[in-house]
């Protein structure tokens, strides 16, 4: 379908910049999330890669072929926003086929490729229907039929399921990742939401502070940060500098094991829930202190001190309380180190 590739791309409006010497490239076939706080350019991007806004400095290439300065509707891109943006005079089969009619598309063809893409996308019964009788649910799903249909070489998303709830959230996230695995789509999905990105990315590109700050797969975004800033993004905290000697890290008044050669510097970071708590004393454990408590449902948020320092601990027990004594232990095996900037 199509490589998305953007070099030294610095994007904003009236020369104020959002997003600062960019370089990005969206393999053929992926899913690309770009995940980051409100306000942080997804949309900006978007918008620019789709010919809306602009950059102010750098280069778009589709399949190798440079658009920067190719008009939007000549681009071989749709944008999905986060409002389905229908037209509430036409029916559904009718809002699906507008963007082919556009084309001049043989009739016969438009409604053969309208019914074809109706049926993967769950909603070959309400071709009759007005998009004011459906739910947001159904509306969203015309949306992303009505680009599909298209055949872009990339599919770029603002957030399209935002606005729904959690449980037809799921679905179209889920019903999206099918899609994209039968067409071979490539797509850039803009979304906040770190779960959404998990479901359904290929890899995620972690913006903060107006740039890029780490592209990896899911997995390793969540657990080998490469950045303090990529692990406080997801809810890790337990950021420790020191030395090490002897495989032992001394960090201010704490020390520990860990499994690394002798350093001079190192930053290292433990998960909230790779941290062993226990009420009883164990081995290697160190005595802590809880100062607060936060049940989540299916887990528990401690926050407790160990001599000086403050560490996040994630229990599956709900058993412990604000004041108590516990025993706290950071296996080796579970301390991530990060790379020196």
């Amino acid at each position: 379908m199509g490589e998305l590739q953007l070099k030294n791309m610095t994007i904003g409006y009236n020369n104020q910049v959002v997003l600062a010497n960019l370089n990005l490239t969206v393999n053929d076939g992926e899913i690309l999330s770009l995940l980051g706080p409100s306000g942080v350019g997804k949309t900006t991007l978007l918008k620019t890669i789709a010919g809306l806004t602009p950059p102010i400095e750098g280069n778009i290439a589709i399949e190798g072929k440079d658009i920067t300065h190719v008009p939007a509707n000549k681009r071989d891109t749709v944008l999905l926003f986060q409002k389905p943006l229908l037209f509430p005079f036409l029916s559904v089969l009718d809002n699906i086929g507008f963007g082919l009619r556009m084309q001049r598309m043989d009739p016969q063809q438009i409604k053969a490729k309208t019914v074809a893409v109706m049926e993967r996308t769950e909603i070959s019964d309400l071709g009759a229907k007005k998009t004011d009788e459906l739910s947001g649910g159904q509306q969203q799903r015309v949306a992303l039929a009505r680009a599909l249909v298209l055949e872009p070489s990339i599919l770029l998303m603002d957030e399209p399921f935002s606005s729904l709830d959690a449980d037809l959230r799921q679905k179209m996230q889920a019903l999206l990742r099918t899609l994209q695995q039968e067409t071979g789509i490539t797509m850039l999905f803009v979304t906040h939401d770190q779960s959404e990105a998990f479901s359904i990315s290929d890899r995620i590109a972690l913006l903060i502070d107006k740039k890029i700050e780490q592209i990896d797969t899911p997995e390793r975004l969540f657990t080998f940060p490469k950045t303090p800033n990529v692990a406080h993004f997801f809810g890790n905290p337990n950021i420790i500098s020191g030395h090490i000697s002897d495989n032992i890290l001394f960090s201010q008044d704490l020390d520990f094991p860990v499994l690394h050669p002798n350093t001079t510097h190192i930053t290292a970071t433990i998960r909230p829930e790779n941290i062993s708590i226990s009420q009883q004393h164990t081995q290697y454990s160190s005595k802590a202190t809880v100062l607060d408590k936060r049940f989540e449902g299916v887990c528990t948020r401690l926050t407790v001190q160990l001599r000086s320092r403050i560490f996040t601990v994630i229990s599956l027990s709900s058993d412990f309380q604000s004041g108590q004594q516990v025993w706290i232990h950071f296996p080796p095996e579970k301390i991530h180190f990060i790379p020196s900037q």
